[in-house]
């Protein structure tokens, strides 16, 4: 599943770069799971345009992995880069939620 995202392992970016390095918590291809992956990208591609990387953690494959990030539902968006860490749970479809919860202002917001 990551071989559409960026390979898993740890963010390389400062954090004060403005890089965003996002973390997406899935369980297999479920209808959610897909939505999730779908919109996060749409998202990105809107907001985030050359400033992120995201990394697909599928939790079918890898149950372990939930820990690290105190995962509790899936679908669950992890924003490791820039700190302070922030959590989003559901597939991501409605875009004020997903900005307000990763503390994005839109661009038409920014000076």
């Amino acid at each position: 599943m990551n071989d559409e995202f960026s390979p898993a392992g740890e963010p390389e970016a400062e954090p004060d770069s403005g890089h965003y390095h996002l973390r997406l918590y899935v369980a297999g291809q479920t209808a959610k799971s897909l939505a999730a992956m779908k919109n996060l990208k749409r998202f990105c591609e809107e907001h985030l345009a050359g400033r992120y990387d995201i990394e697909v953690i599928d939790l079918m494959k890898n149950p372990q992995l939930a820990a690290g990030d105190q995962i509790l539902a899936i679908p669950t968006l992890v924003r490791r880069l820039p700190s302070p860490l922030k959590r989003i749970i559901g597939d991501l479809s409605n875009t004020e939620k997903v900005l307000v919860g990763l503390d994005i202002r839109p661009k038409d917001s920014e000076p």
